[in-house]
């Protein structure tokens, strides 16, 4: 089994990789100015020329770029290639304004598959492997794009999809699945699933999981771990700088190290811009360095992180991303205190009394905000009679309390009663913002 995908880049030093990532940035910006004239007015704006940039300690001189860059050029206007050059399309959800709208070359996908090889091979994936892919497919990136770097190793693909989830666990024991990528939470739902059947993870090969595209904790992994009988591995992308593959974890487990060969890293202050220095906690913002389609230079992911060079056992030279802690757009504040929803999670599942079933209901009452938390009981804990309910809401309310500074009204519920999410899942209701 081999260790490493592309061991010259993923373990090239720090010389060779800056050395690369100055030459590759130099030339994307010159292809983007060029050929983009959205970009053009931004750096003509800032006095920014391509000939400025000449490698990556110049960076910083270049303008961010936002979500909403991406909307106002609906749907093509940030293409750096013309159309008939662009060999496929994806796009976000538009859930909460105009769709993100991406497009790749045959060299872009190429890129992709890369990535995506890299993260599978880290898993301990390689050719012998049956890859079951329940990410969704279409316009959204999570399905096509681990199934590339799949098919780049050689895997038997398996392209399920999402939905008809005890179709999907007959698949995954009858056709003898040993790798699965989807969401953690779908994840959890097959697990759960799986127990409701009467397989047991003795009756699946699965072996390892990569499971990403919303924020899980380290309780969910070792849950999943347990249920499953499979090592959690984190995958990380987003649509906007190519999909699934940008970073992912080895075996140390550590943090996601980023193919920084195609996607520089930065970590800025959310409120000033400023970059942070290595090991600070900030917004991240990465530039893509070799795509061609629809190469963005420093935009703003939005999600909160931090990097690392700190030497990894499995010899990898990438800088790692630590887990991201939430997005500054998932970021609740209530009265006063700043609240990600991973934070509730992680409490819940070190209790033990529930499954990661929840749901988070902000409100505004009498100008103060109130946070209501739902929790769904485990079977077993719904089964014992000798604990009342009010003693679990108020061990549950007291752990939030310390844990977050605020206090919470804790709602228990039966099991299997909150919604059950195939995607991303949508645990936050903010009625606030329906108020204003």
């Amino acid at each position: 089994m081999k260790k490493y995908w592309n061991e010259s880049r993923e373990c090239a030093t720090l010389h060779e990789m800056r050395a690369l990532q100055s030459f590759r940035l130099s030339q994307t910006v010159r292809h983007v100015y060029q050929n983009v004239p959205y970009y053009k007015a931004k750096m003509d704006e800032l006095g920014v020329t391509p000939d400025d940039i000449k490698g990556v300690d110049d960076l910083s001189k270049l303008p961010f770029m936002y979500k909403q860059d991406l909307r106002d050029t609906y749907p093509y206007g940030l293409f750096a290639k013309p159309l008939d050059e662009v060999v496929r399309i994806h796009a976000s959800s538009g859930t909460t304004g105009k769709q993100i709208v991406v497009g790749y070359t045959r060299k872009d996908l190429e890129i992709w598959d890369e990535c995506a090889a890299r993260a599978l091979t880290a898993a301990g994936g390689d050719h012998t492997d049956f890859m079951h892919v329940s990410y969704g497919y279409g316009l959204f990136t999570g399905g096509l794009g681990v199934h590339g770097g799949a098919e780049k190793i050689g895997m038997t693909v398996i392209p399920v999809s999402t939905g008809n989830t005890q179709r999907q666990i007959n698949i995954i024991k009858d056709f003898g699945s040993t790798l699965i990528c989807c969401t953690p939470s779908y994840a959890m739902y097959i697990a759960e699933t799986m127990q409701e059947m009467g397989i047991k993870k003795e009756d699946i090969k699965l072996k390892a999981g990569l499971f990403g595209a919303e924020p899980w904790t380290q309780e969910m992994r070792e849950k999943l771990e347990d249920m499953l009988g499979l090592k959690a591995y984190d995958i990380y992308g987003l649509t906007e700088i190519i999909g699934p593959g940008v970073s992912f974890e080895c075996e140390e487990q550590t943090g996601m190290h980023i193919c920084e060969d195609h996607f520089i890293p930065e970590i800025i202050d959310p409120d000033t811009g400023e970059v942070l220095p290595e090991g600070e906690q900030g917004e991240l913002v990465f530039s893509c360095i070799t795509k061609e389609a629809f190469p963005l230079l420093r935009y703003r992911t939005r999600d909160i992180a931090v990097l690392s060079r700190k030497q990894c056992s499995c010899g990898r030279t990438l800088i790692k991303m630590l887990k991201p802690r939430g997005r500054t757009d998932d970021m609740l504040i209530i009265r006063g205190v700043n609240v990600f929803p991973s934070q509730i999670e992680a409490v819940l599942l070190s209790m033990g009394n529930s499954d990661p079933f929840y749901q988070i209901i902000v409100d505004r009452v009498n100008n103060t905000d109130t946070l209501e938390i739902k929790v769904e009981l485990s079977d077993n804990m719904f089964s014992d009679i000798i604990r009342s309910v009010e003693d679990i809401e108020n061990n549950i309310k007291s752990a939030i309390e310390s844990t977050l500074g605020i206090s919470a009204k804790i709602t228990l519920v039966e099991p299997k009663t909150l919604t059950r999410f195939e995607g991303k899942a949508a645990r936050v209701t903010d009625k606030r913002k329906l108020l204003d």
